[in-house]
């Protein structure tokens, strides 16, 4: 696909449309693009394996693409999506690599053990950790805001990314890399998102610290920031008038498509990125983060 007709496919305003959490992909429309048809592949990431969190779908499910097709096996790390990430294995399976799935709520330590536990089978090793998957909910008002959904915000979004790393990481060699998934938000909260918006800003802060930490085992970790981007948690999380402009007050006038995102994870997790940490990769579609 080329980039006119990415922008042609993208652009709001979209059929006003709802689903229920977490939402699923062909239900969408626009339905979209993954890099299904698009991504070439150049061996950038060849024997090495990966976990991506969120795989099934959206950015996760675009990020296992290009991965694959850059050589890595993948575990497509999932809440509950199994027609999503059956799709996303087809995928990963089709480019000739291996593909393990593990489906479960993260917010759990125990499971994102077994997430780690799952990948040492099958890969023997990790080499790539992407924290992707995320929960969020929108709230007019801070009355509204349940505690249990601050607490499970906070869980799925930002401890799971402790307990998995900290999992991780013993089956890493150097060169290692680990890449979470951040927001705009981080930088420029949206206030109807403040339980996300805070685990946003939290994720930054990890990223920069845990990179520091783990320098000296020649471990890298980055965040990539996304703008608004056209996946499931779109139409399952937002009211239907926002959903119908999503992404039009950007610069570039809409949303990205998952498969604009898959290039910065590819580069932050190849060895060519070897300098590379405590960095965020804004992928905002001109809206700038400073």
């Amino acid at each position: 696909m080329t980039d006119t007709a990415v922008a042609d496919a993208a652009k709001p305003p979209f059929p006003e449309q709802q689903q229920q959490v977490p939402g699923k992909t062909a239900q969408m429309a626009p339905v979209p693009d993954h890099g299904e048809e698009s991504y070439r592949g150049h061996g950038r990431l060849h024997g090495k394996a990966a976990i991506i969190t969120g795989g099934d779908s959206g950015i996760g499910r675009a990020v296992a693409i290009a991965f694959a097709r850059e050589g890595a096996d993948v575990l497509v790390s999932y809440l509950c999506e199994d027609e999503d990430a059956a799709e996303t294995r087809k995928w990963v399976e089709k480019a000739g690599q291996k593909c393990a799935l593990a489906a479960g709520d993260i917010s759990d330590p125990e499971h994102c053990r077994e997430v780690v536990k799952t990948a040492v089978s099958e890969f023997g090793k990790v080499d790539i950790l992407v924290n992707n998957a995320a929960h969020q909910m929108s709230f007019e008002n801070l009355e509204d805001i349940p505690d249990e959904e601050w607490q499970q915000t906070f869980a799925t979004n930002i401890h799971a990314m402790f307990y998995l790393a900290k999992a991780a990481l013993p089956h890493m060699g150097e060169g290692g890399s680990i890449i979470n998934t951040a927001s705009i938000n981080s930088d420029k909260p949206n206030p109807s998102l403040l339980p996300y918006a805070t685990t946003k800003g939290a994720i930054q802060n990890f990223t920069a610290g845990l990179a520091q930490l783990l320098a000296d085992k020649k471990v890298r970790v980055n965040c990539v920031a996304p703008g608004p981007v056209w996946t499931p948690l779109i139409p399952a999380t937002m009211p239907k008038d926002t959903v119908a402009e999503f992404g039009k007050d950007y610069p570039i006038g809409r949303p990205a498509q998952p498969a604009e995102l898959a290039p910065p994870y590819v580069m932050l997790a190849s060895d060519e990125a070897s300098y590379i940490s405590g960095a965020t990769v804004a992928v905002t579609g001109g809206k700038p983060m400073i």
